[in-house]
C-alpha cells in the first residue's frame, strides 16, 4: 500500500544524491561541499524532475547546525570568549557596518529602496556557522587564537542578526515595505514612554540577557550534573540520548523561550558542559548525527539556487559575489590587522568571513514577505550564497600553500631564557607581539609559518593519546629522534615543555608531511583510533616515501586488513594483544610480570 512519507523521502534523496555527486567531485579533486550543493540543486523546485520538500530539509538542515554550535561549545568556555571581545565585538560590528553599505550601494545602483538596500546589505554581511566551523575544524583551529577570533566573531553576528529579525516586522513600514499593524508598547514599557521599537528591542535584550545569565547561573551546574548521573548507570545508549536530548532541547527552549537562535543556544549548551570531564565523551556521540545533517544543510542551500539567476543578472550576480568574497574579506583583514594581529591570523579570518549562509536566508525570504526587497535580491543572495561556499574550500586551499611557501618560513632567532609570555604566544597563536620583545618574530609570522624539521631517520607519531603517549615516551628515553603530531593544544604545549618537536597541522596534508620530513623519516607510527583518518595518512606516507616502516593500531579484523592494503607494515590491535598478554601469564605464571593497563 503506498504511504506519503515526505521526511523519508527527502532524507534519502539529499543523503543519496549528496554522496554520489561528492564523489564525482573527490574524484575530480574538489571540495565534497560542491557534491552537496549539487545534489540541492538537483532536487529543487527549479531542475525537472523529483523535488523535495525545501521546508522539511531545511528543518533538517537546522539539526546539523545546533549539533555542531554544540559541538563547538564543548570545546570553548567563557574564559576563551571573554579574551577574544576585544577583537571579536569590534570586527564583527565594523565587518557588518562594511558589507550593509556595499549592499545598499548596489541596491541603490539596481534601484532598489533604502529599506531594500539595508536588508540586502544585512543579508551579505553575516557568515554561515556551518561553512566557518567546517573550514575550522577540518583544520584542527577551533582551539587556537585564530578559531577563537573566528567562534566569537560569529557569536556577535548571530547576535546581531537574532537582533535584526526581531526589529524587522515592526520597522518594515518605514523600510518601504508592508507593515505588519503598530504594536503598541505595554506594562513596564509602557510605564517608561517607550514606542514600539524601543519596547521591542528592551524587550529582545532582556530575553537574551536572560538566557545567558540561566545558562551561566543554573546550566553549568545542571547540564554536567545530569550526564554524571547519566554516565553512572553504565548505559552507553542512556548517555548518547541524554546529549542527544540536551543539546536539542537548550536549543529549542532557547528559541522558542527566549527570542535566540537554536545555534546560539546550543553554543552555550556545549559551553557550559566543556568543564565537565565527560565532554570529551559527549562530543564523540554527537559527531555522526552532526556530520549527516550538516550534509543535509548543504543540500537545503542548493534546493535555494535558481539557476536562473545567473542567465537573466549575471552581472547583478557577479557584484554581489564580490561583496561577499571580496568586499567582506578586505574589511575583516583590515580590522584584524589593525588590533595588530599577524597578517597570516588576518587572512585567516578573511577566508572564514567570505561566505554567507542560514542567517542570509532567513533575513531574504522575510524581506520578500514583508515586501522590503524584491524577489530579485532573494535570488542574488542565494546565488551568492552558493557561489561563495562552493569557493571557500579553494579560498583555505590557497591559504594553506601561502602559508606554507618555503619563503615565508620564519628565520629562527635565538630566544632568551625568560621569555616573555605575550611574546610566547604571539609565536604560538599568532597573537600580537608586544613592542617591549627583545627579538621580535617577523611581522608575517603566525601559528602555520613553522619550521620545517631537520631531523633525518627519524619517527613521525600521530597522535598523543594513552596509546601514543607512551609511545613517544619510550622512543624520547631510547634517544630515538622524534616528531610528534598532535591536534590537541593542550598536548602541543607539554610536548614543546619537554623538548620533543611537535606539529599541529592536519596530518595527511601533503605540505604538513612535508614539513616532518616524511621523506628522510624510518618510521611513522599511527596511534590514532579512527581507520579511515588512519587509513589516509597511511595511503599519503606510501607515496611520499616508499621505503618507511609504518605500524597503526586497529579495533577489528576489517580495520586491519583496511590499513594493510593501504601499505602499513604491522598494525596492532589491542584486544590480541591483550590476549596474547593474558596468554603470556597463564603459560609461564612465575617469570611473567604484572602487565600495565595500555
Amino acid at each position: 500500500m503506498p504511504h506519503e512519507t515526505p521526511l523519508i523521502a527527502t532524507i534519502v534523496a539529499g543523503l543519496g544524491l549528496a554522496f554520489i555527486f561528492a564523489l564525482g567531485a573527490q574524484r575530480l579533486r574538489l571540495s565534497p561541499l560542491v557534491g552537496y550543493l549539487l545534489g540541492g540543486v538537483v532536487i529543487g523546485p527549479f531542475t525537472p524532475g523529483y523535488v523535495a520538500d525545501q521546508n522539511l530539509a531545511n528543518e533538517l538542515a537546522e539539526l546539523g547546525v545546533i549539533l555542531l554550535m554544540f559541538g563547538v561549545g564543548l570545546h570553548f568556555s567563557l574564559k576563551d570568549l571573554l579574551s577574544v571581545r576585544a577583537i571579536a565585538i569590534p570586527g564583527a560590528l565594523g565587518q557588518i557596518a562594511v558589507a550593509t553599505l556595499l549592499g545598499m550601494g548596489f541596491a541603490w545602483v539596481m534601484g532598489w529602496g533604502l529599506g531594500a538596500g539595508l536588508v540586502f546589505g544585512l543579508a551579505l554581511s553575516v557568515a554561515s556557522t556551518v561553512v566557518l566551523l567546517r573550514a575550522m575544524q577540518e583544520r584542527k583551529l577551533i582551539e587556537t587564537e585564530r578559531g577563537r577570533i573566528a567562534v566569537g566573531w560569529l557569536i556577535v553576528e548571530d547576535l546581531v542578526m537574532v537582533i535584526t529579525l526581531v526589529l524587522i516586522p515592526p520597522l518594515a513600514g518605514l523600510l518601504g515595505g508592508s507593515a505588519p499593524g503598530e504594536i503598541a508598547p505595554s506594562g513596564l514599557a509602557a510605564s517608561l514612554g517607550l514606542n514600539s521599537i524601543a519596547a521591542t528591542l528592551m524587550v529582545t535584550a532582556v530575553k537574551v540577557a536572560a538566557f545567558v545569565a540561566l545558562m551561566l547561573v543554573v546550566g553549568r551546574k545542571l547540564i554536567p550534573w545530569i550526564l554524571h548521573f547519566v554516565a553512572h548507570t553504565g548505559s552507553r545508549e542512556l548517555f548518547r540520548l541524554a546529549v542527544l536530548a540536551i543539546s536539542l532541547g537548550v536549543a529549542y527552549g532557547a528559541a522558542v523561550l527566549f527570542g535566540v537562535s537554536f545555534a546560539l543556544g546550543a553554543f552555550f549548551a556545549g559551553m557550559v558542559l566543556a568543564e565537565s570531564p565527560l565532554s570529551k565523551q559527549a562530543a564523540n556521540e554527537t559527531l555522526p548525527l552532526r556530520d549527516a545533517f550538516a550534509v543535509l544543510f548543504f543540500v537545503s542551500v542548493g534546493m535555494l539556487f535558481n539557476p536562473a539567476i545567473l542567465v537573466e543578472h549575471p552581472l547583478a550576480v557577479l557584484v554581489t559575489f564580490l561583496i561577499i568574497v571580496i568586499g567582506k574579506s578586505i574589511a575583516a583583514f583590515a580590522i584584524v590587522r589593525g588590533f595588530g594581529y599577524s597578517r597570516g591570523v588576518a587572512l585567516t579570518i578573511s577566508a572564514s568571513l567570505a561566505q554567507i549562509g542560514e542567517f542570509s536566508f532567513i533575513l531574504a525570504v522575510l524581506g520578500v514577505k514583508l515586501q522590503i526587497i524584491p524577489g530579485t535580491a532573494r535570488d542574488l543572495v542565494v546565488a551568492g550564497a552558493l557561489l561563495s561556499i562552493v569557493i571557500n574550500p579553494i579560498l583555505f586551499m590557497a591559504l594553506d600553500r601561502y602559508l606554507l611557501r618555503p619563503e615565508r618560513q620564519p628565520v629562527a632567532v635565538p630566544k632568551p631564557e625568560a621569555q616573555a609570555e605575550p611574546s610566547a604566544k604571539s609565536e604560538a597563536e599568532g597573537a600580537p607581539v608586544a613592542e617591549a620583545t627583545p627579538a621580535p618574530v617577523p611581522e608575517d609570522d603566525d601559528i602555520e609559518a613553522v619550521q620545517p624539521t631537520k631531523l633525518h631517520g627519524h619517527a613521525i607519531l600521530v597522535g598523543h593519546g594513552r596509546v601514543g603517549s607512551r609511545v613517544a615516551t619510550a622512543l624520547h628515553q631510547a634517544g630515538v629522534p622524534l616528531v610528534v603530531i598532535e591536534e590537541s593544544q593542550s598536548e602541543v604545549e607539554k610536548l614543546k615543555a619537554d623538548g620533543i618537536e611537535v606539529f599541529s597541522g592536519p596530518a595527511g596534508d601533503y605540505q604538513t608531511l612535508d614539513l616532518q620530513n616524511l621523506a628522510g623519516a624510518r618510521w611513522l607510527v599511527v596511534a590514532i583510533p579512527d581507520a579511515f583518518e588512519a587509513g589516509h595518512l597511511v595511503e599519503q606516507a606510501r607515496k611520499l616515501n616508499p621505503a618507511i616502516r609504518i605500524l597503526a593500531r586497529a579495533h577489528s579484523e576489517e580495520a586491519v586488513d583496511y590499513l594493510k592494503g593501504l601499505g602499513a607494515d604491522a598494525i596492532l590491535m589491542g584486544e590480541e594483544e591483550i590476549a596474547r598478554g593474558m596468554i603470556r601469564d597463564l603459560l609461564q605464571p612465575e617469570e611473567s610480570q604484572p602487565v600495565q593497563a595500555a
